[in-house]
């Protein structure tokens, strides 16, 4: 059984300003922020992610990670050892656990320029105590975190640019011991969603040629799907790094390419997970491939023009497989 989705908070960095915006049942249309957090003074913001409940803010910069309180008053702070100069080419990201108990950080130091290759890191949330290291034999520019809706597991996609994207899965193993990190056997995968039920996840190809569908935890192909199955010619087109689960049973699987006049199109196709049969065209008005979010619970996330996330739902579509 699907377990009912919890409120999200998605964070937009304007302004030199985080702004929090609270997604739940009730929120259509354009959303506004439930509050804005000012990081300290002279902070370049780069990943942020706040407490379901308003009440902390955690940001990175190229060299530490910060947490606020709503007030605005330092939590914790903690720099990435030795100072990196370095400005572009590496950007930290950072997750809260599905408690909210722990903060996790990757850290992609040997794009930065320190000693050693990178790091994933565990934080207590209320201290910024290091509770757990991982040394990662990947040299990546930045990742994503994904957390397990039920049983609270992180999944890490690192994106190691030309050479393809490596994910680890973090899982904690008890109350008072480290967590488990466990590297699946692929460096050629990008991971892009996780399924609202936390019974399976979806990847794409890091060549674009392919999606496929695998079983949590152990990653399992469950059905890959080619470019030829959406009906699309494979040498002038391509599988996105982006869409996701519009519902446990539905994906988004986005397609692109270039038309004869050379201009760049792409379209988004929706998936039945249950039984990997390709269903229709997923019309949604946005200007690029990454704009759509969907939320798992039959709603999606687009921008608006002033950055603001837009909530949208419908009826449930008639699934009609391509013929």
């Amino acid at each position: 059984m699907t377990p009912a989705p919890l409120p999200k908070v998605v964070t937009r960095h304007r302004d030199g300003q985080i702004h929090a915006y609270v997604v739940d049942s009730d929120a259509h249309g354009t959303l506004a922020p439930a509050t804005v957090y000012r990081p300290l003074a002279g902070d370049e913001v780069v990943a942020s992610v706040v407490r379901r409940d308003l009440e902390r803010v955690v940001y990175t910069t190229l060299n530490k990670v910060v947490c606020l309180t709503r007030a605005g008053d330092l939590g914790w702070a903690s720099d990435f050892e030795p100072h990196s100069d370095v400005r572009h080419g590496h950007r930290p990201g950072c997750a809260l656990s599905l408690d909210g108990r722990t903060v996790w950080v990757y850290r992609p130091d040997a794009m930065a320029g320190r000693a050693g290759g990178d790091q994933w890191v565990v934080h207590d949330a209320e201290t910024g105590v290091i509770l757990a290291r991982r040394e990662l034999e990947t040299v990546g520019h930045g990742a994503f975190h994904f957390v397990h809706p039920v049983d609270g597991s992180i999944y890490l996609d690192i994106g190691e640019g030309q050479d393809g994207s490596v994910i680890v899965r973090g899982a904690a193993v008890g109350p008072d011991s480290e967590p488990e990190f466990v590297p699946f056997p692929w460096s050629d995968r990008c991971l892009i969603d996780l399924a609202p039920s936390g019974r399976q996840f979806m990847t794409v190809d890091h060549n674009q040629t392919d999606v496929a569908f695998h079983t949590h935890p152990d990653g399992d192909v469950l059905f890959t799907l080619p470019v030829e199955a959406f009906g699309y010619d494979p040498d002038a087109c391509f599988v996105e790094w982006s869409g996701g689960y519009l519902t446990d049973e539905t994906a988004v699987v986005t397609l692109g390419g270039e038309s004869e006049d050379e201009e760049e199109w792409f379209r988004h196709h929706l998936v039945d997970v249950r039984t990997g049969t390709v269903g229709g065209e997923f019309t949604v008005d946005v200007s690029n491939p990454y704009a759509l979010m969907p939320l798992g619970d039959g709603s999606w996330l687009t921008d608006s023009a002033e950055g603001h996330p837009v909530r949208w739902s419908g009826a449930p579509q008639p699934f009609s497989p391509r013929s």
